[in-house]
């Protein structure tokens, strides 16, 4: 493995990224970094979850001027969550520079604040294609000195229909600019849109890290009537604390996660058609433990940060193999292990076809009739924690140490029993243990936090 230290980068950069235990690149940093910093323009080929955002954030820091409040760097994203996340992560590799200012500029939130924002200047935007081009339609975002351009998520900007997006944002933008590519799969398209807007790109392409002995893959055949009793005896037989599961379809996860809920299981919908108050509810709840079934389509998956997952289920096989790879490296990652199940109907014996052929190997067929159930309802899988949500959030001053001495102090809750605490603009989500659910939400309701009384709910 190759270490950060052999790179031309900035101390400040250097003693960070030690700091934060970055001590050896990735495979695809290796691979992109070192033509990133030369300047050139890159198409990089890696998986969500590899690295890739350090790759590209390292690239963006290193040049830039912190002197002048100019847009040196735009970072475009499929959805909301990722770019939230990317700009997360390029704070993080920041914080040794001083002055360095970076906006997230996502659909979902009032244009104001953001334009409010943007008058005191920023250095790196990072956000999604509808809203960058309303900024720059209003005039309240200056790309005219822009030094870097980061497609990030390139095929799913594709899927999703941005392409026209991209290509406005872009005739912003100087000509001297240096655009980085970064796609988990390599559709005909990417080079279509590589050909339109880099010049002369070198192109690098980092093998996946969910390799197969991380990842044990079943796949079970049943009928489509039956798809929904086939998801079920997989979940009484895997018991998993956390699941996964994808569908083709929004439909298709509205449906599926009804019929859990219906069941007894703590499960959620996560897609594009939720309003973004709501997706931030269901991946916090996820996130946090409070609700152990995520029901996703494959665009509204993509930036989810989760550290340790370990089952992937596919509700239906993607007609994209590569697709289907992508799902199942959600698990198995950072050398841990990981189980991926997928149901198919013999209708859809030519997707897995397609998938052993990008796998190189046979599937490993199981047949449902062998998996026994171990537990007779749904209600012994519950979730093992609860989320609380305060009415009072990053705008109201307030940091997780308040919400974590307001649930403690006066005989309370114990802190072993608190788990993750989010803080977002004007609400905030505290996750506390099932057991003392109650206790905790009695004990926020009648104190205060900061000498304020908000409004707690459960999620």
């Amino acid at each position: 493995m190759s270490g950060f230290s052999q790179l031309s980068l900035p101390t400040a950069l250097l003693s960070n990224l030690d700091s934060l235990g970055y001590h050896h690149m990735t495979p695809i940093q290796a691979l992109s970094l070192p033509p990133i910093l030369a300047g050139h323009d890159l198409i990089a080929q890696a998986e969500t979850g590899s690295g890739k955002t350090a790759a590209f954030g390292l690239g963006l820091l290193n040049a830039l001027d912190a002197g002048t409040r100019q847009v040196q760097a735009l970072v475009l994203c499929p959805t909301r969550e990722l770019a939230e996340q990317v700009g997360k992560e390029i704070r993080r590799l920041a914080r040794g520079l001083r002055n360095v200012k970076l906006v997230t500029l996502c659909g979902g939130t009032s244009l104001g604040p953001q334009i409010a924002t943007l008058q005191h200047g920023a250095h790196i935007i990072v956000g999604t294609p509808g809203r960058i081009q309303k900024h720059l339609q209003k005039g309240s975002l200056d790309l005219h000195h822009l030094r870097s351009l980061v497609l990030d998520e390139a095929d799913r900007m594709l899927d999703m229909g941005f392409i026209d997006d991209i290509g406005a944002i872009i005739k912003h933008t100087p000509d001297s600019r240096q655009t980085l590519l970064f796609s988990a799969t390599y559709p005909d398209a990417i080079q279509q849109i590589s050909q339109r807007f880099q010049r002369q790109p070198q192109r690098v392409s980092a093998e996946p890290t969910h390799s197969a002995p991380h990842i044990e893959q079943h796949f079970f055949e049943t009928r489509e009537e039956t798809r929904n009793d086939a998801l079920l005896t997989l979940l009484a037989h895997y018991l998993p604390e956390a699941a996964l599961i994808f569908c083709n379809t929004k439909r298709q996860c509205d449906d599926v996660a009804r019929h859990l809920q219906h069941k007894g299981y703590h499960a959620q919908a996560l897609h594009g058609d939720l309003e973004q108050r709501q997706r931030n509810d269901v991946l916090v709840q996820f996130s946090n433990k409070s609700c152990n079934i995520l029901v996703a389509t494959d665009v509204a998956a993509r930036g989810l940060d989760i550290d340790e997952l370990p089952l992937v289920i596919n509700f239906q096989l993607s007609p994209d193999p590569q697709v289907h790879t992508h799902r199942i490296g959600r698990t198995g990652r950072a050398g841990k292990s990981g189980r991926a199940l997928s149901l198919f109907t013999p209708e859809e014996t030519h997707r897995l076809s397609a998938i052993e052929a990008e796998q190189h190997e046979p599937a490993r067929l199981t047949p449902l009739d062998s998996l026994r159930p171990q537990q007779k309802t749904a209600e012994t899988n519950t979730a093992s924690m609860v989320t609380l949500q305060i009415g009072g959030g990053r705008k109201d001053k307030l940091r997780p140490g308040d919400i974590l001495g307001a649930l403690t102090r006066d005989g309370g809750i114990p802190g072993e029993q608190i788990g993750k605490i989010d803080i977002f603009d004007r609400h905030s989500c505290v996750a506390v243990s099932n057991k003392v659910a109650k206790d905790a939400l009695r004990h926020m309701a009648e104190g205060k936090i900061k000498g304020r009384r908000f409004k707690v709910q459960r999620l």
